[in-house]
């Protein structure tokens, strides 16, 4: 089973024991997690898409790590004008296992 969940503004396909990096929550580690936010399920030959959301499927998960990805360097400048600047940046994410995808 297969579904499409919503979270952090973003949408992820899922199934069980699947592995995603998701916008930061403010959950803790090892802590469990259920999604409300369900778009659509696929099952076998089913499938069920919602209006904005599905109603009666449960998606949990674990929160293994939260943490930030690798530097990115940002640097701008104008021609001419003696204008340069270097920022770097690191965005937070959330690493989760899903552990179920049911229909209730």
């Amino acid at each position: 089973m297969v579904a499409i969940i919503e979270t952090g503004g973003k949408q992820y396909k899922v199934a069980e024991g699947d592995i995603i990096y998701a916008e930061k929550l403010n959950v803790a580690e090892g802590d469990d997690i259920k999604f409300t936010s369900v778009l659509a399920v696929f099952e076998d030959d089913k499938i069920k898409f919602g209006t904005p959301y599905v109603t009666g499927v449960n998606v949990s998960g674990k929160i293994l790590k939260n943490g930030k990805n690798k530097k990115i360097t940002v640097f701008k400048f104008k021609a001419k004008k003696n204008y340069r600047k270097k920022i770097g940046h690191r965005q937070p994410y959330t690493k989760i296992q899903i552990n179920t995808v049911a229909v209730v």
